[in-house]
Order: C-alpha cells, then sequence, then structure tokens
C-alpha cells in the first residue's frame, strides 16, 4: 500500500453527530497508553499526524483520517485510563458503542493490547462490545520490540487465552493476534495486507 495522501477531515465530540461517509472506514480502539496514535501513524506513513494528548486520557473525539482519498482510519477514545472520572468513561463508552452500532461504512475494527501483559477487564469488554456490533476484532499485539522475538508466540498465545476465557459473548470466535512495533514498523504490512483485502471486496461490489 503507498499513503499518498492523509487528511484529519472529521473530528466528533460527545454530543456530534457521526458523519454519513461514502468510503470504507477501518477503526481503532485501545487503552489510553496502548500505542494507538503510534500505530496509526505508522500506517499513515507519518511522524506525528494522529491526534495525541499530552495527558493520558483526555481525548474525547472520534478523529476521522481520509487516507488516499479512499479510505478512513478512525481513531476511537482510549479506555481505562485510572483518573478518568466515572462520568468521562460513561461519556466514552457511549461514543465508542454508538459508532460502531451505527456506523455504515465500518468495514474492520482494530483492537490493540500490550503485548506485555494479559489483557484488561476493559480490552475484553470492548473485545465483546465489538463482538455484539457484528464484528471480529483484530487483535493488534503492540510494543512487540519491548520482548524477545522469541517471546512473541508465548504473548501472543496468552493474549488469545486470556480474552477467550474472560469474553462473556463468545468462547470459540476465531480472530487473528498479530504482533506489532511501531519503534520497526512490525506488523505494518500485516495491517495493510488485512485493509487492501476489505478495499478489494469493496471495489468489486461497485
Amino acid at each position: 500500500m503507498i499513503i499518498k495522501t492523509v487528511n484529519l477531515e472529521t473530528v466528533c465530540g460527545i454530543t456530534s453527530k457521526l458523519p454519513e461517509n461514502t468510503k470504507p472506514e477501518f477503526a481503532f480502539a485501545g487503552k489510553s497508553n496502548v500505542g494507538k496514535s503510534t500505530l496509526i501513524n505508522a500506517l499513515m506513513n507519518r511522524k506525528s499526524y494522529a491526534r495525541t494528548s499530552a495527558t493520558p486520557g483526555k481525548t474525547q473525539t472520534i478523529n476521522y483520517y481520509n487516507v488516499n482519498d479512499e479510505f478512513y482510519l478512525v481513531d476511537l477514545p482510549g479506555y481505562g485510563y485510572a483518573t478518568a472520572g466515572v462520568k468521562v468513561k460513561q461519556q466514552w463508552g457511549k461514543m465508542i458503542e454508538n459508532y460502531l452500532h451505527t456506523s455504515k461504512k465500518l468495514e474492520a475494527v482494530f483492537l490493540l493490547v500490550d503485548i506485555r501483559h494479559e489483557p484488561s477487564e476493559n480490552d475484553v469488554m470492548m473485545f465483546d462490545w465489538i463482538l455484539a456490533a457484528g464484528f471480529t476484532p483484530y487483535i493488534v499485539a503492540t510494543k512487540s520490540d519491548k520482548i524477545k522475538r522469541s517471546q512473541l508466540a508465548k504473548q501472543t498465545a496468552m493474549i488469545r487465552r486470556t480474552i477467550m476465557e474472560k469474553s462473556k459473548v463468545s468462547h470459540d470466535v476465531s480472530f487473528e493476534v498479530i504482533p506489532f512495533s511501531g519503534l520497526k514498523k512490525a506488523g505494518r504490512e500485516d495491517l495493510y495486507n488485512i485493509i487492501d483485502g476489505f478495499l478489494t471486496k469493496e471495489n468489486d461490489m461497485v
């Protein structure tokens, strides 16, 4: 995939109406410090285009990045930040759930988890929300450069096992776990291939 143009086209807050886009959307969800902006910047082949907040957990918007005027990368609000108030957490949840259930052009959801740790309760809850909305998430195991290459298989298996054991929606769904490193860009081609697969299907239907 060659990235020619990137444009932050729409920013939706808590009271905003979601745009009725005509191009495919690929959404990214994950807790506040999981490296979501780093991953999106890597996919867009930009160093610091995706919005980041100086204070983790403060980003309360859904950001739509128009890529090549062909599709959107959709950055969902980060969740799970410890000091965020209950009201703020509820607002994040409503925004994300509303998006998952109402976007007409959403093709796939990528759920980011830290490869070094077991998925949190919030991660598993997000997994269940994505399933409930009719999608099977692609799990992106971020920060893979923080562990030894020999540990990759063990850690990805642990992530899969933890999600399957704790999920309240399904215990037999099949899903991919893709190790990713923002530093080394490892895993980026795998994500490009997934997106390209959906775009090819979309174009074949036109």
